[in-house]
């Protein structure tokens, strides 16, 4: 699940970012997963893509009285307004990390999408699988067979569970090996030490 935190300023909330953000996750949730009394319409979900979400009308549903819509904009706004935690004290070497951002930045490369202080792209957050240099698994299970640019803020909580929309990177040195030979850059041992350093640090 892509985290709930430090969603502001962000556009597009889920890993295959087409269907959408907080706001529709609420609304899809709340009416078909809870089975609140509510509304929600999505006519994608009626399409051949999508058989069973059609044929159990997923793609409409309208309840009299709607008790779900009203309380759709407060958790909205509460949603964003949570801020990404801080790392830990003493859960990254704070020299290193100084260093790493400039690795980041420049080098790496990692700021052309991972725009600071956002650390996802503002406005069009949105690439090809290939662009990644990954499969479109995940992608292709969504309307347009896109993949968001993750905001790294907060990326110390992954750190058990692996990196990526399914966990595929056991570590950020298999992210760092994998954007290495996508984007073609090569770094120095103290270089992807730092690099580390400052992700943990986000």
């Amino acid at each position: 699940m892509p985290a709930a935190f430090g969603l502001a300023g962000v556009n597009f909330h889920t890993y295959t970012g087409a269907w959408g953000t907080v706001t529709y996750w609420n609304a899809y949730v709340a009416n078909t997963q809870m089975h609140g009394q509510g509304t929600f319409i999505d006519p994608r979900l009626a399409g051949e893509q999508y058989p069973l979400a059609g044929k159990l009308g997923n793609h409409e549903i309208r309840h009299t009285p709607d008790l779900v819509t009203s309380k759709l904009a407060a958790l909205h706004f509460y949603q964003l307004a949570l801020p990404a935690p801080r790392p830990p004290k003493g859960s990254f070497d704070e020299d290193g990390a100084r260093r790493g951002e400039s690795v980041f930045n420049g080098k790496a490369r990692c700021a052309t999408c991972h725009v600071p202080p956002l650390f996802t792209e503002p406005g069009w957050n949105l690439h090809e699988p290939s662009d990644i240099g990954i499969d479109d698994f995940q992608a292709s299970r969504s309307p347009n067979g896109l993949y968001r640019t993750t905001p790294l803020r907060g990326l110390f909580t992954r750190m058990k569970g692996g990196f990526y929309h399914d966990g595929r990177f056991a570590d950020l040195n298999a992210v760092v090996d994998h954007y290495g030979r996508v984007l073609k850059f090569t770094l120095t041992a103290d270089e992807r030490r730092d690099l580390i350093e400052y992700l943990k640090s986000l």
